[in-house]
């Protein structure tokens, strides 16, 4: 595959759109795009690789679910179960 070059076309998660769009490349630092500009909106951010990111629900999800651990004490290990009396049973 041919380098990136500012103005080419890249595929990215645009935040407005809320979806996969075209995103034309505006700054590149070390040969990868750092900035990208949606064809559809305009909206500016940074290069996501297209990868969604959390959304604000989950985030909160994670976070009670954390917090929640938290409070849950440390279990004591299992102690080992007793030994049977190898003897014949009756």
């Amino acid at each position: 595959m041919a380098a990136l070059r500012l103005g080419d076309d890249i595929d990215d998660y645009c935040i407005k759109c809320k979806r996969l769009t075209n995103h034309v490349i505006i700054a590149l630092v070390s040969d990868q795009p750092a900035k990208v500009r949606c064809r559809t909106c305009y909206n500016e951010g940074p290069f996501r690789n297209s990868e969604i990111p959390p959304s604000k629900k989950d985030l909160r999800k994670a976070a009670l679910f954390n917090a929640v651990l938290e409070s849950i004490p440390a279990a004591a290990p299992a102690s080992e179960p007793a030994a049977k009396p190898k003897g014949r049973g009756k």
